[in-house]
């Protein structure tokens, strides 16, 4: 079976541009097609930094797996997981504690192969298909229970879903629901875009995806509507802040003013 094969299923509609491998192309990978690519220009075009705001994301995401597993978090569920690419959730926490357990939630069908190709010979990792705004049947999953016990204080993940879906489909509720089926000593890390520091770039940047996704939805917020995600939650210190800022390896990387326009927090479940 040729490389390709292995990545992308057979009954992939390529003419569609994807969140997932839009983000792929962001960070230099392989697994996108034209359609992904013209999209992920137009943004680009719109928001030069978004490149540099992708790279942000999945370091602010290393950190926090390698934060959870100093607190003895062992158990990790990623949460509308994208395209493997460096420093993967299993990657980060595996070369800590080897015994470490990951699962990565996803319903891109391009995910799910390239993902479950990569890990089929890591038996402390799963691959299973779920809606990451229904944590009630995800954490119901079969081939998730056998690797996490939600009884135990488990680390969610959730580096996209949030920032693309809109009120109307009440994501603050999905977030409550999976802090509610979590055991005290557990963790929710979140990433999400605000448009509050620029705002003169958000109505393209909606328009764009818009056009380029073939929705409708509004999905912009603010920090305020952000820090939402978190009720219920003790926020981990230094709070919800601009991605760099989260705890860097090198303080000196945070010095000048901020370019980029997406925050990340890590709240941790309080005992009952």
């Amino acid at each position: 079976m040729s490389d390709s094969a292995r990545r992308f299923p057979a009954t992939l509609d390529t003419s569609v541009p994807n969140v997932a491998r839009m983000n792929d192309y962001f960070l230099g990978g392989k697994d996108n097609f034209a359609a992904d690519r013209r999209a992920a220009e137009q943004v680009l075009a719109v928001a030069p930094e978004i490149r540099t705001m992708a790279r942000e994301r999945q370091a602010f995401f290393a950190r926090a797996v390698a934060h959870l597993v100093e607190l003895g978090i062992d158990q990790f569920l990623v949460l509308g997981a994208g395209l493997p690419t460096r420093r993967n959730a299993h990657e980060v926490a595996q070369s800590r504690l080897p015994g470490a357990r990951v699962v990565y939630v996803a319903d891109d069908p391009v995910v799910l192969s390239h993902a479950r190709a990569l890990l089929a010979t890591n038996p402390r990792t799963a691959v299973v298909r779920g809606d990451a705004l229904r944590p009630d049947e995800v954490l119901a999953d079969p081939g998730l229970r056998r690797l996490i016990d939600p009884a135990a204080p488990v680390a969610a993940l959730i580096p996209h879903a949030l920032q693309f879906t809109p009120d109307e489909d009440d994501p603050f509720k999905s977030v409550a629901l999976l802090r509610d089926s979590l055991a005290p000593g557990s963790h929710v890390a979140i990433a999400h875009v605000v448009f509050d520091t620029r705002p003169e770039v958000a109505a393209s940047i909606v328009a764009v995806y818009q056009r380029a996704l073939g929705r409708s939805e509004d999905t912009r917020r603010t920090r305020g509507q952000v820090l939402r995600f978190f009720d219920g939650l003790d926020l981990v210190d230094p709070g919800l802040v601009h991605l760099r800022h989260w705890r860097p390896d090198n303080p000196l990387s945070t010095r000048g003013p901020d370019r980029t326009w997406a925050v990340g927090g890590v709240g941790r479940k309080p005992a009952a």
